[in-house]
């Protein structure tokens, strides 16, 4: 049967323990095969046999207190291809979706964040009953926090105990009574938080350890502290909310940039349609000031864009015809004219928050640790907790209410919200913090890595060059410079070969006349030649020129040096006698040897492989300072990043994705280096937008700066427990600093982890 799978948009988790909860239910449901929850861009992914009743199971998530929507354009029928769909998407566990057909699995994807708290909005019928019950709530908190169901309980809780207080103090015989009413008011909602997540196969979540706790108080005539335990708990889910909202909405803010709607050509007149109906192929007009809004390309006009919203560069990009715009970009200072090359749901700003939603899906191998940890880590809790409150008081004559008011504070500490959350938080903010920046990394498992990379491998034409050739020389024999430049472009005009275009965007830079020619003919496999005001013109490769008697030993030597610096030349004749020579080149892209000399000083080894020829290769090589391969074909790539692999390299492999997708298949880590929508994001790993070869080293420091926080947080939350666990048993600390001692430690993680959110890279 065809593997299907449905997306849905799941409102209400705010940590880690609430996906763990999620994915326990659902698993249970027939038929389903995987289930991947990302807390922070609150989704859920489920694979399924499609047997699997989708009402049962939106009714399990409901039943534990989230809203459910399904995201439109991933329905189960929709998705037959789902078979072949997921050989690749698990190949790694981090392909995330294949993009290849993109279009179906998000087609209302954009649609969705456009207004992404409308689940907490319109909650299922299967959600009314328990409406006011449940303390979760849609997390980027629509609105401020005290207007959500989540705030709403929390203040009820708090006011309960204020009340609970005066009245105990007016009428002290009621004060226990008045305690306890003010702790159900709090303990309600999560106590049945709790029985549905037991019934569900998370017997030992926090909910169950609170609702333990404070029942027990209860029981030992500590009543107030339990009411002031529940409020305190409620206020640390509050604040995890909004911390988790934040982190979401970064991320979410790049949808916030495509405008809304947008100006359409239609048979000579111009009219405002919604931005998300743009077909691909229409026309759209973009006036000075507007942003941009859809990917498209310029079909006329010339005019500065500025990228800022999008890649963070700051200087405006100046775009012409047949120039590649993105969408939530901003035009300056003249009217484009665009065709939409992507509909809004597959612009290059929808992928982008696309693949990073999924990637937080994708779990990294510190996150599945500490899942495994916290499985045994929260039972052993309640079994240290259990031996505390029964063993010295039945084998040492301990006073009974002592030891279990010991046992149920030890219970709070034990709760290890503040450790689940602190790898997954670190990473959202991360992905979030890279793609903002157009640094794209699919899933934590990919962030972990690139941290380790020792070697990075880059492919040389379009990665380390700019990828055309530019004229580097002009050499003159009885003409000027721009006499030799001027007639070379009059014979190459009209031309689209990578080495014409050279010759004429220079004649264009130094602003030299080009007239027109006659009689212009190409000789195949050795140049052209044409008229021009009486003279007869030929630009010919110099074998080409050799056959023809016309060089001499000077100019032949000066061809072979040109030669050896890697670059092709042109000969000019005029009337037969060569005139002049035109030396071109790839050249190195302006930031890419400080890229390289970023990736040095953080440790990290770089080599060049190219097919080009051995010469062109050191001539590159040599100017970058770099280790180089020549002439290989693609599988010499795969073969070389092999070799480095068994000399004990982790390897990163860049490359523009078409020739290198073996070789960014077979690295660590592959990086596809390129602009915008076509970045071949099937092989790769990892992506540089903007094509800036000093990203790559931005990505290792963005990664390095990760797992450092990571490492930060489970000190934070391990330590503080540890501090406190100790002190509990001693008897010096009790339930209240206990509380604390958790709720602090989550606050604490989170905050710790949005700060990666700041980075300057």
């Amino acid at each position: 049967m065809a593997e299907s799978e449905t997306r849905y948009r799941v409102g209400g988790m705010d940590c880690a323990a609430c996906a763990t909860k999620i994915d326990t239910a659902v698993r249970r449901v027939a038929g389903v095969a995987d289930v991947s929850v990302s807390v922070m861009a609150g989704t859920m992914t489920v694979r399924h046999d499609g047997s699997s009743d989708l009402k049962v199971i939106e009714k399990k998530v409901t039943g534990l207190g989230y809203s459910v929507a399904p995201l439109a354009g991933s329905a189960a029928p929709a998705r037959e291809h789902g078979s072949h769909h997921h050989d690749d998407h698990d190949h790694g566990d981090h392909a995330g979706h294949d993009h290849g057909h993109e279009g179906h699995d998000h087609a209302g994807h954009d649609h969705d964040h456009a207004n992404h708290d409308h689940a907490s909005h319109d909650h299922d019928h299967g959600e009314k009953e328990i409406e006011g019950l449940h303390g979760h709530d849609h997390a980027p908190m629509a609105g401020p926090w005290w207007q959500s169901k989540k705030g709403r309980l929390t203040i009820l809780s708090g006011v309960a105990l204020v009340v609970a207080y005066a009245v105990g103090h007016l009428v002290p015989a009621i004060a226990p009574y008045a305690f306890i009413v003010a702790m159900l008011v709090g303990l309600v909602p999560i106590a049945r938080r709790a029985v549905m997540a037991a019934l569900s196969g998370t017997p030992f979540s926090i909910e169950m350890l609170m609702t333990i706790a404070a029942v027990g108080a209860v029981i030992i005539n500590a009543g107030e502290e339990a009411a002031t335990v529940v409020f305190l708990f409620l206020v640390g889910e509050l604040l995890e909310g909004v911390a988790a909202g934040k982190a979401r909405e970064s991320i979410q803010s790049l949808t916030g940039l495509v405008p809304k709607s947008a100006l359409l050509e239609d048979n000579g007149q111009t009219r405002e349609v919604p931005a998300e109906s743009l077909a691909v192929g229409a026309t759209i007009m973009i006036r000075p000031g507007d942003r941009i809004s859809a990917d498209g390309i310029v079909i006329s006009g010339e005019s500065a864009i500025d990228e800022a919203p999008v890649t963070g560069e700051s200087t405006p990009v100046r775009k012409g015809v047949d120039a590649v715009v993105f969408a939530g970009t901003v035009n300056g200072d003249a009217v484009l004219r665009v065709r939409v090359t992507a509909a809004a749901a597959d612009n290059t700003i929808a992928r982008v928050v696309k693949l990073v939603e999924e990637a937080q899906e994708s779990k990294a191998p510190t996150e599945r640790f500490i899942d495994r940890f916290s499985r045994y880590y929260t039972p052993g809790v309640v079994v240290v907790a259990a031996l505390v409150a029964v063993v010295p008081p039945l084998l040492f004559a301990g006073p009974w209410g002592e030891w279990v008011y010991k046992g149920l504070a030890i219970l709070l500490i034990g709760c290890p919200c503040a450790l689940v959350i602190s790898t997954p938080a670190a990473i959202a903010a991360s992905l979030s913090s890279g793609a903002r920046r157009g640094l794209l990394m699919k899933g934590g498992a990919v962030l972990e890595t690139l941290g380790k990379v020792t070697m990075v491998a880059f492919d040389k034409t379009g990665t380390l060059t700019e990828g055309k050739p530019q004229v580097t020389d002009i050499f003159s024999f009885g003409l000027s410079e721009a006499q030799v430049l001027s007639r070379a472009a009059v014979l190459e005009q009209g031309s689209s070969h990578p080495l014409a275009l050279a010759i004429l965007n220079r004649a264009k830079a130094d602003g030299v006349p080009v007239p027109p020619a006659f009689e212009l003919e190409a000789l195949p496999g050795k140049g052209v030649s044409g008229k021009v005001g009486g003279e007869a013109l030929d630009l010919l490769s110099p074998p080409a020129a050799r056959e023809r008697g016309t060089l001499g030993a000077e100019q032949d030597a000066r061809i072979t040096a040109l030669n050896d610096e890697g670059k092709s030349v042109s000969v000019l004749l005029v009337n037969g006698v060569a005139a002049g020579l035109i030396a071109m080149r790839d050249e190195p892209r302006e930031d890419a040897e400080a890229g390289l000399a970023a990736l040095k000083s953080a440790g990290v080894k770089a080599m060049m492989l190219t097919g080009d020829n051995k010469r062109t290769a050191a001539a590159v090589a040599g100017m970058l300072g770099i280790d180089w391969r020549g002439e290989m074909m693609p599988e010499d790539k795969q073969q070389v990043v092999g070799e480095l692999k068994r000399q004990g390299f982790i390897v990163a492999k860049v490359g523009d994705g078409i020739n290198d997708a073996p070789a960014l298949a077979a690295a660590d880590i592959g990086i596809a280096m390129g602009g915008g929508t076509d970045v071949a994001l099937e092989t790769a790993d990892a992506a540089v937008l903007h094509g800036r070869v000093g990203d790559v080293a931005r990505m290792i420091e963005l990664s390095k700066r990760t797992m450092r926080n990571i490492l930060q947080n489970i000190t934070i939350a391990l330590g503080l427990k540890a501090v406190f666990l100790v002190t509990t048993i001693a008897g010096i600390t009790g339930l209240w600093p206990a509380i604390l001692a958790d709720t602090g430690a989550t606050v604490l993680v989170t905050i710790n982890a949005l700060r990666l959110l700041r980075i300057k890279i």
